[in-house]
This record gives structure tokens, sequence and C-alpha cells, in this order.
């Protein structure tokens, strides 16, 4: 038609229209991700008082909860699907299983840290098997999946701590984004 082209969808909704850009488009399809739009995304979605709220709260009581990793994993949720988020991250090998970026097992996940009292949240390592399974009924997953969610953030618990002396260098050009 001789018009330019001004906008790609990269999905079926509205919100899945992006401005064209050949670079950032040429990395996509040569696989190399596209980290200013992952950037773009998450600035246009989540909010950076709060993003910077839980890094403060984070990194001054030096602790990661439950209840910090459910307010992350809801800020993730906002800038939309997994797949699509890890499609932009550079070196993400392609076709993972559909298990590990299914939407529904991140409602599970919240499902099962919302079926655990305040005090559990912030201190799992109370967490005997009574109240494992109180917890698996009360979200209506198995046990199993409980005790795999305790294990992947006891994972995610130690790399904070690790990470913990890193972020005071990392903090200032954060808070710039």
């Amino acid at each position: 038609t001789g018009r330019p082209l001004k906008f790609v969808g990269t999905g079926e909704g509205v919100n899945d229209l992006e401005a064209v850009d050949p670079r950032r488009i040429a990395g996509r399809i040569l696989q190399q991700g596209d980290v200013v739009g992952l950037v773009e995304r998450a600035q246009s979605v989540v909010d950076q008082s709060e993003a910077a709220a839980l890094q403060e709260k984070v990194l001054g009581r030096g602790r990661f909860t439950l209840e910090d990793f459910l307010v992350a994993l809801r800020q993730v949720q906002k800038m939309g699907p997994i797949d699509q988020l890890l499609k932009l991250v550079p070196g993400m090998p392609r076709g993972l299983p559909a298990e590990s970026v299914d939407p529904k097992k991140m409602k599970h996940i919240e499902a099962i840290i919302l079926s655990m009292t305040p005090a559990e949240r912030s201190r799992p390592e109370i967490l005997n098997g009574s109240r494992r399974k109180r917890i698996a009924r009360g979200s209506g997953r198995p046990v199993s999946e409980v005790n795999q969610l305790l294990k992947r953030f006891a994972e995610m618990e130690r790399m904070m701590k690790s990470m913990k002396g890193l972020m005071p260098s990392i903090k200032s050009p954060l808070q710039q984004i």
C-alpha cells in the first residue's frame, strides 16, 4: 500500500500492539531478546513507588518473605504472559516446557501463599507437616506442590541473601529506571 508500518501486533489483545522499531524486531527474530522492550513494559505496568518500597523493605530488613514474593509475583503478572516476557530476555531458550510458563501455575502459587497465615508467610520455617496439609487443603493443591513452592522459595531466599552484598551498589541505578 506504500504506507509505513507504525505498529506490530504481538498477540491477540489490544495491549499487544507495539510501536515498530526495526532493530528490536530483528533482535527478537534472531532470538537476542529485547531488554528495552522489557524495561518499557515494566515501567508502564509496575508502580514505581510500590517497587521501590518492596526493594527498601527487603534491603532494610535483610529478609525476603513469602509476602514479598507474592507482591513480586503480582507485579510480574501485571506485565503480561510469562512466555512473552521470557522472549524479551536475551539468551532465554525458545520452546520452554508449557508447564514452566503456565499462567494457571502462577495462580496456584498465589492460592498456596494466600492459604497461609501472616505468621507463616513471614516465617516459612515454622511450616511443619500439619500446617502444610492445612495449606494444601485451603488452596486446593496437593501437599507436594506446597513442598515444591517452599523448596523453590528457600532457593530464592538464599539467592537474595547472596545478592544482598551487591544491592547497595546496584540500588542507585535501579532507582533511575
